[in-house]
Order: structure tokens, then C-alpha cells, then sequence
């Protein structure tokens, strides 16, 4: 009741504005029962307490009106969370005690407190309504507490939760559970929940996983209307009408290449030197044949936006019987594909190109690590034989790449060397091991021949001046410019070339100057943390990192919206559709395509990396106790973050080094304040591991002196 009537007041105060409202008329539209005069006037002098409103000359106001938003919570951390302005789209930090107890999900209006600044990269803001519960799925880990189970939720509340009702679970100590909450309270530590579901262990990752996939809402399991397009249309086959409609490619030898594991191939290639220089085709399944526009499966792909890759397991973005089956580019079947056919001259400029719906026959289905070894001559029989029929293009695409790579860095592209993880895992689903991802020529060469089929996409549409969806990369912030090249002197390292205005050669030039510095990892790290987030947008504003004024994503449209958006686009232009016809079909369509495409986006890349964290903690369980070497990565007041060669992270706790006064300066080290002890990012370090918390994905090290 309390809070119905909190909600009731602040509304209307709201309603009210500047004018405010006077007493009486405040509960004569609250409808206010003599019985409930007294506890209504109590929470509006709480309301007036908390600096919510204020009276003035006989009348309640709100004050600062103009400073509320509507919002959803979408963080809550120990001490603070965060809730993203409905309006701005910005999130605005707030703490703990200011959160009124609302969990992610939850429909707020907040009231901002302090405005970002040069020292604070967000609004601060407070909770002062929760509009609505959030539905939804919670999860969490069940705990002993001195003997009585309690609930430790994954996204909120740093104390144990009591649990009320079990709901006939039964439940032990470390389980990861399903559960709603049973009361609310302003304090996170006094919510009360009931269990619903029990995962399994939290001790193993793909538990852990599971909850993590529920509580973000993921589409898993696809409905059954999907299901059913799919089926029919891989059990339709290719219809012989369709493959003499198209530009028969069935001849030509061309191939795919990818990781070993790869089931859903997007793309292929075809190449062949001529006395003008090359001829390169990048030949890229036509999933817009298949998914038509309005359809359950056309609606669901929007949906999900892309497909996300966690450990051994995909969660695609559709059903297996198109990215597995009819439309995955598989070896000696035939295959409808969207052709970018280019001229390049023996300098790599793209003399001519154009788009073409072909039928293809791969080849050979690539793998990396095989052409590797034939580029390096180190290729035995077997493998030779696999590949006989196209080996004599795998020297000229090697030809061709080092051209465009060289091309790339004379156009001033930074090559930021980011590590990526393998993890493998045992028959189980047990992470078994962690690798750093190798990477080896193929892999740039089939990133090099992507480049050049995007980069035609996005020109044509430009130059035709018909609706897109471009990948954009904006040219970094001013002010994180100038972080950078604060941080590269505290670092020790050269600042030359970098201001508010740098191009992307003035960081490719910091990033040549310190490869052979033992601070090298660092400066990659900050150098795209200085950098924009690419994203994906209906307006061509070129791409910095790459140097190139038209870019777009036309090569994986089994995986990714955004290629499919601009398939369905082109195959129009493609099949003689006028411009203008165009330009209406998908002014709308392009706009909201780009955002979807760019939400989705950052979901799985979340959903990537935090999964990611939960095998590296089961793979690190097993090897707690033991010693490693590595290197700082990140510094907090808290104590700081080592990476190992492995790519695994862990934390060493400041209260587990010697003790003394420690703060951290500059962003990069950490300091004992009278020993002047320093601890660097980029230090290298032996560390020991002491605890492995799978549920959390946190590893604990300890320093090795």
C-alpha cells in the first residue's frame, strides 16, 4: 500500500509540474478514504524528506522536474547499478542504497543527480518509482550459510537471498536454481525468493551457462511454425527451374575454408590470375532465396539478429536445416549462391566488379590449418590430395592477400593484434583446455577477399544511392585520444602522432612502434579501447579501423542479420527492381535493421564473453595450487588482473599483497604508497592460482614473490 500511494503522488506531483498542487487536491484525486488520510500524508511528508518535492506558499511541487526519466534497470553490482534512459539510451549510475531494491528488468522512473563530467563518464541518477516487476527468469546458486540454505542471485544482491518456498526442489549446497521473488523490499538483502527449477551443479560451466542463456532471455529451442519452414524448404531441394534462371558457376573451381569445426559456411572463393592481374570471386550463400520477407522464419532470424557461439555449443540464428543444410555452402552438392565477381590490377585495386545470382559446386570444404600447411610446403600426401583440385589457386590467393594486406597497411589500418580463446572441451561438455586461437595466413587471406566483397557491397549502394545497412566504425572520442596519449607516457612508451585529431595511421604507427615492447599486449588493449564501437547503421559513415569510406557486412547471412538485410537489398537491384521502387520497399526497413542488427549484437558479444568466463574457471579448478607466469592487464584500487599466455584471466587481490596503503594511479598501476612499490599493466609476473569459482567466473591468484 505504502508504495501504490508513493507511486500515486510522485505521478501526479509530475502531472503537475512548476504549478504543484495543494494538499487537498492532491488526495482528492487520490481518492483518499478518511481511514487512509493520515498513512497518504505520511508518505507524501517521506516523499518531501527524501528531497523528492518541497511545499512552497501552500503548494507540493517536484522538484526538479525536468531532471526525471523513464527507465529499465539493466545492472545491479554489489554497490551500485545502472538503469538506461529510455530517451538517451545512455545508462546512468546508481548507488546501491539509491536502487530501492529494483532488479534488472524493472520499469523505473529515476531522477538524475549529477551530471556526467570530465571525472565521471555517466549521469548519476536515483530510483524514485518502480513502475513495473520485471518477468524475468531470475537465476542464482544455492549457499550454506551457517548451516541454513540460502540463494545468492548471478544478478543482484551481494548478501545470500532467504528462500521461502521450494516448490517440491530438492536442493543442496551449490546448486544453480530458477527463482522469483516471493517479497520486495527497498534493501536487495531483505528480498525473500522461492525456488522454481533446478539446472544442475554450478560447478560445471554449461550449467552455468544454461542459467546465464535463461536469465538474458536467449532463443534457444526455435518454435515449432519455424521448425517446420525449415524442414520443408531443405526436403524441396533446389528446383531445376531456378538453377538455368541463374549464372551456372559449377565449372569453376572454387572452395571454402574454416575452422575444422565448422558446420554453417557462409562463404566460398574462386581466383585465377590474368595478364591484368586478378580475377577474385567471393561466392556467398543466398539465404534471401530461402527466407522470405514476413515469413515465421524471416521474423524469427530478426529476432535473434545473429548466431552465438559459446564454447562447443552454437545457438544459430536459423534452424539447422538452412545453416547446416541447404544454404551452408557444403562440398560436391550443389548450391545457390550471391556472387561479388571482381577485376582486381596486379596493384589490388578493384578495377570492376558486380553482384550475380550463381549456382556453385565447392570444391573441397578448407580447413585452415590444411592450407597453412600447403602455403608453408609442409602439406603431406593425404592433404595434397584433398585439395587437388583447386591446389594451384592456393598460390595465387597467397599472391593476391599480400598484396591487399600490404595495400591495407598503406592506407593506414591499425593491426591491432587482439587474442582470442579456445576453449575445448571433453566429450562431456567438460572444458578440457584453453588455447589462444592460432592464426595462421589462410585465415588473413579469407579476411582480406571478405574485405574486398563488403567493400563492393557497400559502393554499389552508394553510388546507387539506395537504402543500406552499412558496418560503420566512427573516428574515436577526442577526450579518449587524449587518455591514450596520457597513458602511453605514464607507460613509459611513445605518444608521437596522437592528439585529438589522430588518424587510424597515427595508431597503426604506435602500435609498429611498440610490437617488440614488452608493454605490447597493453597497448593493444588501450589503443582499441581509445577507439568507437563498430556498430551497424541506414547512414554510409565509413569505417576508421579500416580505412575505407564504404564498408558494409555482406559475407555471413547464415549468421548474422545484418549480410542477410543487405542481400534481401541487393537481390532486387540485382533481378532489375528500379531504383525508386527500392528506395520505398526499404527506407523503413534499412533503419530498423541497422538497430536491430547492432542490439543483438552486443547481446552475443556479452553473452560470448561472460560464457567464456565460466570454462575458464572449470578449466583453472583443476590447476589451482599450480604456478604460472603472466602479465598485468588491468589495474584496480582492489588489486589487479593477470593474463596468462593461455589467454585466462584472474585477479590478485590487493589484501593478499604485503600490506600497506595501496591506490591505483592513472588507470595502469597500482602503488604502494610508502614503499613506492608499483605494480604496472604490463609487468610481467608469476602468479599461483588459489580458487576457481565456476558459477562466478572468478579466479583468484595470489603473487609468487
Amino acid at each position: 500500500m505504502k508504495y501504490l500511494y508513493r507511486n500515486k503522488i510522485i505521478n501526479i506531483l509530475l502531472e503537475a509540474r512548476k504549478e504543484g498542487i495543494t494538499e487537498g487536491k492532491l488526495l482528492q484525486l487520490l481518492g483518499t478514504s478518511k481511514k487512509d488520510r493520515k498513512r497518504v500524508l505520511g508518505v507524501l511528508e517521506a516523499i518531501i524528506r527524501d528531497g523528492i518535492a518541497y511545499r512552497s506558499k501552500g503548494m507540493i511541487k517536484i522538484k526538479g522536474a525536468k531532471y526525471y526519466f523513464e527507465g529499465t534497470v539493466v545492472k545491479v553490482a554489489k554497490s551500485h547499478g545502472f538503469v538506461r534512459n529510455d530517451k538517451t539510451e545512455e545508462d546512468a549510475f546508481v548507488r546501491g542504497r539509491d536502487l530501492i531494491g529494483a532488479v534488472p528488468g524493472d520499469r523505473v522512473l529515476a531522477r538524475v543527480t549529477e551530471f556526467k563530467d570530465e571525472t565521471h563518464n555517466s549521469d548519476t541518477a536515483e530510483v524514485v518509482i518502480i513502475r513495473s516487476e520485471s518477468e524475468n527468469i531470475l537465476t542464482g546458486t544455492v549457499v550454506d550459510v551457517n548451516g541454513k540454505l540460502k540463494l545468492r542471485p548471478d544478478s543482484f544482491a551481494a548478501e545470500p537471498l532467504t528462500i521461502v518456498r521450494w516448490n517440491n526442489n530438492k536442493i543442496k549446497d551449490g546448486d544453480k536454481v530458477k527463482f522469483t521473488i516471493n517479497t520486495r523490499a527497498e534493501h536487495h538483502s531483505d528480498i525473500t525468493v522461492d525456488i522454481d527449477s533446478v539446472y544442475g551443479n554450478s560447478g560445471y560451466a554449461k550449467v552455468s551457462v544454461d542459467a546465464y542463456i535463461d536469465e538474458k532471455a536467449i532463443s534457444v529451442d526455435f518454435p515449432n511454425e519455424v521448425i517446420d519452414q525449415a524442414i520443408a524448404i531443405e526436403n524441396s531441394g533446389i528446383k531445376a527451374k531456378e538453377i538455368t534462371a541463374r549464372e551456372d558457376l559449377r565449372d569453376m573451381p572454387i572452395f571454402t575454408i574454416d575452422g575444422a569445426d565448422t558446420k554453417d559456411i557462409d562463404d566460398a572463393i574462386s581466383i585465377a590470375k590474368n595478364s591484368e592481374g586478378f580475377s577474385l570471386g567471393v561466392h556467398i550463400a543466398d539465404v534471401s532465396y530461402y527466407v522470405k520477407k514476413g515469413t515465421p522464419l524471416d521474423m524469427e532470424a530478426y529476432q535473434r539478429g545473429t548466431s552465438i557461439y559459446i564454447a562447443d555449443r552454437v545457438i544459430p540464428m536459423l534452424p539447422k536445416q538452412l545453416s547446416n543444410g541447404i544454404c551452408s555452402l557444403n562440398p560436391n552438392v550443389d548450391r545457390l549462391a550471391f556472387s561479388c565477381l571482381m577485376e582486381l590490377d596486379k596493384n589490388g585495386i578493384i578495377t570492376s566488379f558486380r553482384f550475380a545470382k550463381t549456382v556453385i559446386r565447392s570444391r573441397v570444404q578448407g580447413v585452415y590449418t590444411e592450407v597453412n600447411k600447403i602455403l608453408a610446403g609442409e602439406a603431406d600426401g593425404e592433404i595434397k590430395a584433398k585439395y587437388s583440385e583447386v591446389i594451384e589457386q592456393i598460390p595465387v590467393m597467397n599472391e593476391l592477400f599480400e598484396i591487399l594486406k600490404n595495400n591495407r597497411i598503406q592506407r593506414g589500418a591499425p593491426e591491432i593484434d587482439s587474442k582470442e580463446s579456445k576453449i575445448i572441451c571433453d566429450e562431456n561438455g567438460i572444458c578440457c583446455d584453453i588455447k589462444e586461437r592460432a592464426r595462421g595466413i589462410s585465415e588473413g587471406i579469407i579476411e582480406e577477399f571478405m574485405l574486398c566483397a563488403n567493400n563492393c557491397a557497400a559502393k554499389l549502394a552508394m553510388e546507387k544511392m539506395f537504402p543500406f545497412v552499412y558496418r560503420v566504425h566512427e573516428s574515436p572520442d577526442p577526450d579518449k585520444l587524449m587518455n591514450l596519449q596520457q597513458t602511453l607516457v605514464n607507460l613509459g612508451e611513445d605518444p608521437k602522432g596522437i592528439n585529438e585529431r589522430s588518424t587510424a595511421a597515427d595508431l597503426a604507427a604506435v602500435l609498429r612502434r611498440t610490437r617488440e615492447s614488452e608493454r605490447a599486449d597493453v597497448v593493444s588493449n588501450l589503443v582499441l579501447r581509445s577507439m568507437m564501437k563498430a556498430k551497424y547503421s541506414e547512414e554510409p559513415l565509413g569505417h576508421f579501423g579500416l580505412v575505407m569510406k564504404e564498408y558494409a557486412h555482406f559475407t555471413s547471412p547464415i549468421r548474422r542479420y545484418a549480410d542477410f538485410s543487405i542481400h534481401r537489398i541487393l537481390s532486387d537491384y540485382a533481378e532489375g527492381l528500379a531504383i525508386e521502387k527500392i528506395n520505398k520497399k526499404y527506407s523503413k526497413f534499412a533503419r530498423t535493421a541497422a538497430n536491430r542488427a547492432s542490439n543483438t549484437e552486443l547481446i552475443a558479444v556479452s553473452a560470448e564473453r561472460d560464457c567464456e568466463k565460466f570454462y575458464m574457471a572449470e578449466y583453472m579448478r583443476g590447476h589451482v595450487g599450480e604456478e604460472f607466469e603472466g602479465y598485468i592487464s588491468g589495474v584496480l584500487d582492489s588489486g589487479f588482473f593477470v593474463e596468462l599466455p593461455n589467454t585466462v584471466e584472474g585477479k590478485v587481490d590487493v589484501f593478499s599483497l604485503p600490506v600497506g596503503d595501496y591506490e591505483a594511479r592513472d588507470g595502469i598501476s597500482l602503488v604502494e604508497i610508502m614503499s613506492n612499490t608499483v605494480y604496472m599493466m604490463g609487468d610481467r609476473v608469476k602468479v599461483k592460482c588459489v580458487k576457481a569459482d565456476v558459477s562466478s567466473g572468478l579466479i583468484d591468484f595470489i603473487l609468487v614473490k
